[in-house]
């Protein structure tokens, strides 16, 4: 059975505030149904712009299947950056999970159809994410 291990936020999503045990039970309850083993959640520091945690995560690649955040939209706000993780994670043979929207980047095609629909939400909420 694959292992993922989750990635909370301490800090907005998405303008929303979401309690971190929320975020694990929503992580805990996506891993069940997709019959993936679930290893506590490392939480990202309240610092805005910080992913130090996530890039934690992504450099103890492959001592676990792939990450699963609570939602796509706690990756970096730059798609350079975004990209740069993308591929690092793929390059382990590794995935990363987003439990909210329900979506596993597990080839670049994947990664594509990921930057489209944060594209798309930078267009609707403009100072989201940024380009570059």
């Amino acid at each position: 059975m694959p292992v993922l291990t989750g990635y909370i936020a301490s800090r907005p999503i998405a303008d929303s505030r979401v309690p971190q045990h929320i975020q694990n039970l929503v992580i805990r309850e996506y891993c069940r149904q997709r019959g993936l083993g679930f290893n506590l959640s490392a939480t990202e520091y309240a610092i805005p712009h910080c992913y130090l945690m996530l890039e934690k995560l992504v450099s103890d690649l492959p001592a676990f299947d792939g990450i699963v955040a609570y939602s796509m939209f706690m990756l970096p706000s730059h798609s350079d950056r975004r990209r740069q993780l993308y591929d690092r994670i793929l390059g382990t043979g590794c995935s990363l999970h987003a439990a909210c929207e329900d979506l596993v980047l597990a080839s670049p095609e994947d990664a594509r159809r990921w930057e489209n629909i944060l594209t798309v939400q930078a267009a609707l909420q403009p100072g989201s994410l940024q380009s570059g």
